[in-house]
């Protein structure tokens, strides 16, 4: 995590859409931890452990929830950078083999195309 402070514009990357919210005093908002971005310095920040075997076998990385609890602003995105490059990893099999000929090589998706398997 990096503490920013001072006057003037920050560039943050984040993936998908972004969400702002503002939390009251006491209000409480449980996200993915990989999902968000940004607080205020007064909002509360905790980490807790998602209990129940359903979470923890389809949960997918939802093990963990971040508590964040206002008063403050929080910026949450909707797509943190490991599943998108997940989803492109995932789409790209298809375009280069099944992890094999494709990828990593110099020619790309080219040795498929000479080798016959198209793309």
């Amino acid at each position: 995590m990096q503490k920013i402070e001072g006057d003037g514009l920050v560039f943050m990357h984040a993936g998908g859409f972004i969400a702002k919210r503002t939390l009251e005093v006491g209000e409480e908002l449980k996200v993915d931890t990989g999902c968000f971005v940004a607080f205020t310095q007064y909002v509360d920040y905790d980490i807790t452990f998602v209990e129940g075997i359903k979470n923890t076998i389809f949960g997918g990385e939802g093990l963990f929830f971040a508590n964040l609890m206002g008063p403050g602003k929080v910026w949450i995105q909707s797509l943190p950078i490991s599943r998108l490059s997940d989803r492109i990893l995932s789409h790209s099999k298809g375009y280069f083999g099944n992890g094999g000929k494709g990828e990593g090589s110099i020619l790309g998706g080219l040795g498929n195309l000479l080798n016959g398997d198209g793309f």
